[in-house]
């Protein structure tokens, strides 16, 4: 990763992102020479992974114990991650039941910085006909996700994927658990995960 993609991924100028990458290498946690990719050293990686799931382990508590909404999550759990401490985060995990997924399926890394990752693929990319297992979806779009919400799609649910009609760049989609049949069109199935059924 470059400094400008840092940048463009942060929403931050240039300038503020290489002052912030300058002052993490200082700390030991990346590596980076003028020009030149932006990379994690062993110390950061393990901070980054850390602060991974620190954040997965409180939204799957938000919504598990608070009744947050899982489109509601991301951003109350960016702001709690810096101010828990670590004890806190432990008991969260304790009491969750030491819970290996957050609320919109992405992994939550072990105590000892362990990923277990499913070996998915987009829905884009699922050919029609196969049933298939809602793996994770991406929370970047709290609307998509309150979308998925009002029609029974999460993580874990079945979907049958059908063809849909042409020329319509869509991906019809049949909900097992309720057998609604619904058209996602690419933005939505960018946004999905699955694993094939058998």
């Amino acid at each position: 990763m470059t400094a400008s993609t840092v940048a463009a991924r942060t929403g931050v100028k240039l300038s503020t992102a290489s002052d912030a990458i300058r002052k993490l290498t200082v700390q030991g946690l990346l590596e980076h020479a003028p020009y030149g990719a932006v990379t994690l050293t062993a110390t950061g990686r393990a901070h980054a992974v850390a602060m991974v799931r620190r954040h997965r382990l409180i939204e799957a508590f938000l919504v598990k114990v608070l009744g947050y909404r899982w489109d509601q999550v991301h951003d109350e759990a960016e702001t709690l991650e810096h101010a828990v401490s670590d004890f806190m985060i432990d008991r969260i995990d304790e009491y969750l039941g030491h819970p290996v997924r957050d609320p919109h399926g992405d992994p939550i890394p072990g105590p000892d910085g362990s990923v277990s990752r499913p070996d998915a693929v987009l829905l884009t990319g699922m050919e029609s006909g196969r049933r298939v297992r809602v793996e994770r979806i991406s929370d970047k779009d709290s609307q998509l996700l309150q979308f998925f919400a009002d029609h029974g799609i999460g993580y874990g649910t079945v979907l049958e994927s059908r063809p849909a009609a042409p020329y319509s760049d869509t991906i019809e989609v049949v909900i097992e658990e309720n057998g609604t049949s619904l058209p996602l069109g690419r933005s939505a199935t960018d946004a999905v995960w699955v694993t094939p059924v058998s």
